[in-house]
């Protein structure tokens, strides 16, 4: 019997382990120093295929010379940027070229307003600095400084909300490819292989703006939204479908009708129009990103297998869709209220139970 996996969430070189070592047994093209694999079997990795006689899931569903763009970045010796709306998969990009690449995505900084300069290059055990001094043991490497060390890929998460010291702190390092230990009296050289991926928001602008100069360090990929219904759904269920592998959510994954309404809604609401451009919409406040839709999903499994049959009816969905929608009570339910009544109310019977359900809940 199979053991259950008891975390939440495995790192993606473990739940794709299968997967990574096919394409690494089949490999046939020339491996970068530091690589596990080609640039060729990383695509493969990302885009979906095959390996020998197995099948590779794709990772990301999207323009796929964006995705050699970011690969063939990481040959050379700059830094990635993946920028783009909230929901565009820059992380779950960003973690994935770092598990195929290196076999390890954990080498991750989350930039926040409290990220320190410390965060980016090493701090230090006070405790043993000050009883015994100095000391590479009283060191504590920041996952930038372990990537340099081991010639690998170091992920930093929303690089726009970090304070512009932080900022400066990268500036060095990207271009130097060396980080300066003064109190131990040396520098630590990068090994081949090593870089960064670094995401940040176009919605959220952060503390400080990114300068210039560190923007010359990255080479920018722009991931956009999805360009169309089929390939948010396509993008909505495949995800869904590998989250509740690892979650017990006691439901059958949401049939195609239920993700359709799903990403309607969104992409309408989004647009501020109605798909076939004939109306025009308010929108919301809420981004209603392709993340949010599959996180919507994945809590009305929940309710439905917590608190149903099994599986998603109207009344489970229209509580995702309030909630995910209705962030500010005033402008959002006014919103909300209006496409109900002028554009859900108006689509037939198909939509009819999610209307009355979404209706109910919002007055």
């Amino acid at each position: 019997m199979a053991t259950k996996i008891k975390v939440q969430r495995l790192p993606a070189e473990q739940m794709f382990q299968k997967e990574i070592n096919a394409l690494i047994a089949a490999e046939k093209d020339p491996v970068p120093t530091g690589w596990k694999m080609s640039p060729r079997s990383v695509l493969t990795y990302i885009t979906g295929g095959k390996a020998g006689k197995t099948i590779i899931t794709p990772k990301y569903i999207g323009n796929r010379r964006l995705v050699e763009i970011a690969i063939a970045t990481l040959v050379t010796d700059r830094a990635l940027l993946l920028i783009g709306e909230p929901g565009t998969a820059k992380s779950w990009l960003s973690e994935h070229l770092s598990a195929a690449i290196n076999g390890d995505s954990t080498k991750v900084i989350q930039g926040t307003a409290g990220t320190t300069e410390e965060q980016i290059r090493y701090s230090w055990n006070y405790a043993m600095l000050v009883s015994q001094g100095p000391s590479p043991e009283a060191m504590l490497k920041s996952p930038v400084y372990n990537a340099m060390e081991t010639g690998t890929i170091a992920r930093i998460e929303e690089i726009s909300r970090c304070a512009s010291e932080v900022q400066d702190a990268l500036i060095s390092i990207l271009s130097e490819k060396r980080i300066a230990v003064p109190e131990l009296g040396f520098e630590v050289p990068a090994k081949k292989g090593f870089s960064v991926i670094a995401t940040a928001n176009t919605r959220d602008k952060g503390v400080n703006e990114m300068s210039a100069a560190l923007k010359r360090r990255f080479n920018i990929v722009v991931l956009p939204a999805p360009a169309d219904l089929e390939s948010e759904m396509d993008i909505v269920k495949t995800r869904v479908e590998q989250l509740s592998e690892n979650l017990d959510l006691n439901s059958e994954l949401p049939e195609q009708e239920v993700v359709e309404k799903v990403c309607t809604i969104f992409r309408e609401l989004r647009m501020g129009e109605t798909l076939d451009g004939k109306q025009k919409l308010k929108t919301t406040t809420g981004v209603l990103s392709t993340a949010e839709a599959i996180s919507l999903l994945a809590n009305s499994m929940a309710l439905a297998g917590s608190f149903g049959n099994g599986v998603i009816t109207d009344y489970d969905l229209a509580a995702g869709l309030q909630g995910a929608i209705v962030k500010d009570e005033e402008k959002d339910s006014l919103a909300w209220k209006e496409y109900l009544e002028n554009i859900l109310k108006k689509r037939g019977l198909k939509w009819a139970g999610l209307y009355k359900e979404c209706k109910e809940l919002n007055e």
